[in-house]
């Protein structure tokens, strides 16, 4: 079992269930999946662009990722309905917290000039969206054998029925918020 399961049983629970009052143990808020995307508007020109994306996610979260294909046609940015313009991965279970572990005490630090991640990017409903500029912060990915620095999309859904218990669940997982 990872480090930060066991900081989630051990202190997490007991402080969010002293702080909103839970009566039983499943009623509190837990990290449910969490989502890397990758969009690739280049893809639609160059087809190298996801393979080298794929190699990406598939080195930072040790799991092969999916392609996701366009919904509907915009004639604007040469898009067709069925077109191949990303890739996500989704993780459960211990390649979750293994990850969000990473995520928390490796990546964000490493980032340029980082003062924290915004408190305001919850959804309404305890889940959280973190944008990166570079998929470089993750010490996985050697720079030389980069093609290109793509942004990254991490989605962390909670099983949170509000964001202020969102909030304080990612808080107590490590998440280094920006201070008011």
């Amino acid at each position: 079992m990872s480090a930060l399961r066991e900081k989630y049983k051990t202190e997490v629970v007991p402080s969010l269930m002293k702080s909103y009052g839970y009566k039983n143990v499943m009623q509190v808020p837990r990290l449910e999946k969490v989502v890397l995307n990758i969009g690739l508007g280049e893809a639609i020109q160059d087809a190298k662009a996801l393979e080298s994306a794929e190699k990406d996610l598939s080195d930072i979260t040790g799991q092969h990722p999916i392609t996701t294909k366009a919904k509907k046609s915009i004639a604007a940015f040469r898009l067709r309905e069925g077109m191949t313009i990303g890739m996500k991965v989704t993780l459960r279970g211990e390649r979750m917290y293994h990850f969000f572990d990473k995520l928390v005490n490796v990546a964000l630090p490493r980032m340029r000039e980082f003062h924290g991640v915004s408190r305001d990017s919850f959804d309404g409903r305890g889940n959280y969206t973190l944008g990166l500029k570079e998929q470089l912060v993750f010490p996985e990915l050697d720079y030389d054998k980069i093609e290109k620095v793509r942004g990254l999309e991490v989605s962390i859904g909670t099983t949170a029925n509000t964001d202020d218990e969102g909030r304080q669940l990612l808080e107590l997982l490590g998440m280094p918020f920006v201070r008011d």
